[in-house]
């Protein structure tokens, strides 16, 4: 049973500001072994459920987070920027589940610790298909389109929220509540590792029973910048059309592609802000 997973940070127990998840510093190294650890936990109850073979595909910031040595199952470590499938690179149809771990809450929630979707800087808020969602469902649109269930998510209870109406069957695993961009309130480390690790092991038992995303295509991304400079730039691109002043459309009846395409306008506009 093969296993992918997807891994960002701040959805991490503990996580509630910037300096903790972006190194170098203090902060940021202990809670990057706290991100490990959940890691492992999720790899070690997809083991116990009976799951073989891992490949993790880090997803945060510089994606160099983890330490290769040290996650279980003899996981494979797929890290380094410019990823061309980026959160989801490295996943095709030869994997049976989807893993979403430390995930957060989307760039139009104001209610999930530290929520943005890709990049902060340029995206104010991003809909699938009408409906505001995070980094989770717009990822779940490669899942889609290799007929591969996403099966669990972790993270703040906005994040999990965001993902159902695209992820109805996940196994969702709560580690923190949020109360503010800046605040949160965590379960112990210990106690988001067994719910971690509980939640993969019922998340596979029930394989069979969950389903590849629920996405309606042809699919349309609608993306709203903060700046009217980004929308001009990305419409640039094949399959973008301008909506408003600072909002685009991206549709397309491949998910893969509109994938694609929306990753295309996230390097652009990293281009640009950065």
């Amino acid at each position: 049973m093969r296993i992918f997973l997807s891994t960002d940070m701040e959805g991490t127990a503990g996580v509630v500001d910037w300096s903790q998840c972006r190194g170098p510093g203090q902060e940021y190294e202990y809670y990057r072994g706290q991100l490990q650890a959940e890691v492992n936990a999720a790899i070690d109850g997809a083991m116990a459920a009976g799951g073989t073979d891992f490949l993790v595909n880090d997803s945060h910031s510089t994606m160099q987070n983890l330490r290769p040595d040290e996650l279980h199952g003899r996981a494979s470590y797929l890290s380094g920027k410019h990823k061309p499938l980026y959160m989801m690179e490295g996943l095709d149809e030869s994997y049976d589940a989807a893993f979403f771990i430390s995930y957060h809450g989307s760039a139009g929630s104001t209610g999930s610790v530290l929520h943005h979707t890709y990049n902060p800087r340029a995206i104010a808020e991003v809909r699938l298909n009408g409906s505001i969602t995070g980094e989770a469902g717009i990822n779940a649109l490669v899942a889609l389109a290799h007929g591969v269930p996403v099966v669990l998510i972790s993270g703040d209870r906005v994040t999990i929220d965001e993902a159902q109406p695209f992820c109805p069957d996940i196994e969702s695993v709560v580690v923190k509540d949020s109360i503010s961009h800046n605040a949160a309130k965590s379960v112990h480390p210990e106690v988001a590792r067994e719910l971690i690790h509980h939640g993969a092991r019922r998340a596979l038992a029930r394989l069979s029973d969950i389903r590849p995303p629920s996405i309606t295509l042809p699919a349309e991304l609608t993306v709203r910048f903060h700046s009217r400079a980004f929308a001009e730039l990305a419409c640039a691109l094949r399959n973008v059309e301008r909506r408003e002043d600072k909002v685009v459309a991206l549709r397309n009846d491949d998910p893969l592609q509109l994938y694609r395409t929306f990753i295309a306008t996230v390097l652009l506009s990293r281009g640009v802000s950065e």
